[in-house]
Formats: C-alpha cells, structure tokens, sequence
C-alpha cells in the first residue's frame, strides 16, 4: 500500500511533456475568474481512491480548471459532477459530489485515474504524450494487480491506452485487440474491461451518455470485481 502512495507522490514532480507542463502552469497562473482566489494545484494529478482497490476507472486527462485546480481526479468539475454521482448513485462512494480534495468524499474499492496525468490544451493531449505518460499507468496497474478485477475504460482514449498498459503490466490481452465501444466488455487473462462514453459535458449534455447509462456500466462493473456483495452497497 505504500508503494502505490510513492507511485502517487512521484507522478505528482513529473516534468517530462515540456508542452503539458507549460500549459497547466499557465492555466494556475492565470486561472479561471471564479476561481480567481484559489491556489492552483498546477501538477500532473494521481490517481485517487483505496490501494487494494477491486475496481480501477481510466479516464482520458485531469481537466485544466478541474483536477488541476483542485489536485484530484475529475474533482470540481461537470464531468466529475456526473462520475461521482452515479458512483454514490451504485455505492461506491460516500458522496454524490467531489468539489475539492479536502471534502470528505471516500471511494469504496474502486481507483480512478487517466492515463494522461496533466491538464492538456483543448483536453487533447498528443499520442506521444499518452505513451510517455504510460509508464505511469503501467506501474499502477501492477500495484493494483492483487485486487484488482475489473476495469472501465471512458472513451476511446481510455480504452485505447488501457489495453497496452495492460500487456506491459503483464495480462495477456486479447488479438487482434478489441475495439472501444459503449457497454463493451472483454475478458482479460481473468479481467474485465469494460468500455463506456466519456463522462464529459459533449457527452452528458446531448444525451448520448445518460446517468442511467453510466450507472448502468458501472453497476456491472462492479458485479464482475465482487464489489456489489460489500455492505456499502446502494
């Protein structure tokens, strides 16, 4: 447990995407107007949740007035907003709602992290910032590997860079690989994979991901870990 902590804590001094590191120090610099009087996090944002978790969720890359302002994953924003309420919603966490990293908000066996652990312009971080950030993911994994049962996978992006770090992490995936797409679900040298749309607001806020969708995923998800059986089930 304490080797994931480090991990965490060496994740937080990486400087190694020159582009990445200038844009999310600028944005802390400079920050939002609502946000004017907040002290910036302003570094790559680990993962976040329970070191034996049985459920790891891999999202795409902290958001830059988000996780990278508040230092924690899908924290303080409307992607998060959706995320963390229909993980209350299933009964992973103790809250509906994650607005700062001192807030109280407990996940219950499930880990979220990004492949991608800076704030990227526009949210598109460069294929070759995924892979140089993939080392990062790759020794989570492997930490994680005695619990862990199942993981979900937002987006493309998410699935595109979880099935790699699978392989380097040492589960046998699947070939030719699997292709993203919502509701998909892979066996993974006894994992599951599953696949579901990216919470973010051009998802949410036409529809093409509702909360019953994402609860949905979710929920099946935590089935396959064994997650469901536990007494904080909701």
């Amino acid at each position: 447990m304490d080797a994931l902590a480090d991990l965490d804590l060496r994740i937080t001094g990486c400087r190694a995407c020159p582009r990445l590191v200038d844009w999310r120090e600028e944005v802390a610099r400079t920050r939002r107007a609502a946000f004017a009087d907040q002290t910036y996090w302003g570094r790559p944002v680990p993962g976040f949740g329970p070191p034996d978790a049985r459920l790891l969720i891999v999202g795409l890359a902290p958001a830059a007035h988000g996780g990278n302002r508040t230092g924690r994953m899908f924290t303080g924003d409307r992607s998060g907003d959706v995320l963390y309420q229909a993980l209350h919603d299933v009964g992973l966490a103790s809250q509906p709602t994650s607005v700062a990293s001192d807030d109280g908000l407990e996940l219950y066996g499930v880990r979220v992290t990004a492949p991608v652990h800076c704030a990227p312009p526009a949210n598109k971080p460069t294929p070759e910032e995924r892979e140089t950030c993939r080392p990062w993911l790759v020794q989570e994994l492997r930490l994680l590997r005695p619990t862990l049962r199942a993981v979900v996978a937002l987006g493309a992006f998410g699935w595109q860079a979880t099935l790699p770090a699978l392989t380097e992490a040492g589960w046998s995936v699947p070939r030719p690989r699997p292709a993203f797409a919502h509701g998909a679900r892979v066996s993974v040298d006894g994992l599951e994979l599953f696949g579901c749309f990216h919470v973010s607001q051009r998802n949410t806020f036409t529809g093409r991901l509702t909360p019953v969708m994402l609860r949905e995923v979710l929920r099946t998800a935590a089935d396959a870990a064994g997650l469901r059986e536990a007494p904080y089930d909701g």
